[in-house]
């Protein structure tokens, strides 16, 4: 087992590989660990873009909502902009610990 590792280490081509090895696997600035960073912070995109996606269709279909129904329309601004009529008073009504 010795006699192989002084083979090795006294070949030239087995070190050299070696060191080449080495050199990529952890000192290259392309090296795994910052290859693996890479493809976690890609997949995390990945599934924002996918969320942000839906988020997009969910607002498409509102918006298409309120364009074709008045009385949605109506409806959404009195809920979530307070809107309200002329002769109408509007109380807000807020639990406790919710602000």
């Amino acid at each position: 087992m010795l006699e192989r590792i002084k083979y090795i280490l006294k070949n030239k081509y087995y070190l050299t590989s070696i060191l080449f090895l080495i050199w990529m696997l952890f000192l290259d600035p392309n090296d795994i660990i910052t290859q693996v960073r890479h493809l976690v912070r890609l997949n995390n995109i990945n599934q924002d873009k996918e969320y942000y996606q839906e988020e997009i269709e969910k607002i498409n279909k509102d918006l298409m909502e309120l364009n074709s129904n008045k009385k949605q329309l109506e409806k959404f601004a009195r809920e979530n902009y307070l809107m309200k009529k002329d002769n109408e008073d509007i109380f807000i009504i807020v639990k406790e610990g919710e602000k």
